[in-house]
């Protein structure tokens, strides 16, 4: 099993990533709903920014990918914050608050 930690840092931020060896477009942004504040992420082709999926909360305890399995992305999106079952909060992505793309294989998921 692989396992690639994504670097973030608690900012909205966009950047191309390789994810299971296909070039992704990440965009992460702070989602300030009527009582509730979550991170979000979209991803999107990164040559054309074409959307594949957007609006993707980052919820511990799931891989945020699988009900787009039909998709056919390379591995699981999972969102973990140290000694917490809590989601990522604002100040703390990156830090206690991460997300790694799990593969299958023994590659580092960014191959």
């Amino acid at each position: 099993m692989g396992i690639f930690k994504i670097p973030l840092t608690p900012v909205p931020q966009s950047f191309s990533i390789v994810l299971g060896g296909v070039h992704y477009a990440l965009n992460l942004h702070w989602s300030a709903a009527e009582q509730m504040q979550f991170w979000v992420v979209d991803i999107a082709d990164a040559e054309t920014r074409e959307p594949i999926i957007t609006g993707i909360p980052l919820v511990t305890g799931c891989d945020l990918l699988a009900q787009f399995e039909y998709l056919g992305f390379n591995g699981k999106l999972i969102a973990y914050v140290s000694g917490s079952d809590e989601c990522p909060g604002f100040d703390n992505l990156g830090g206690a608050g991460n997300l790694f793309f799990v593969t299958e294989d023994d590659a580092d998921g960014a191959a």
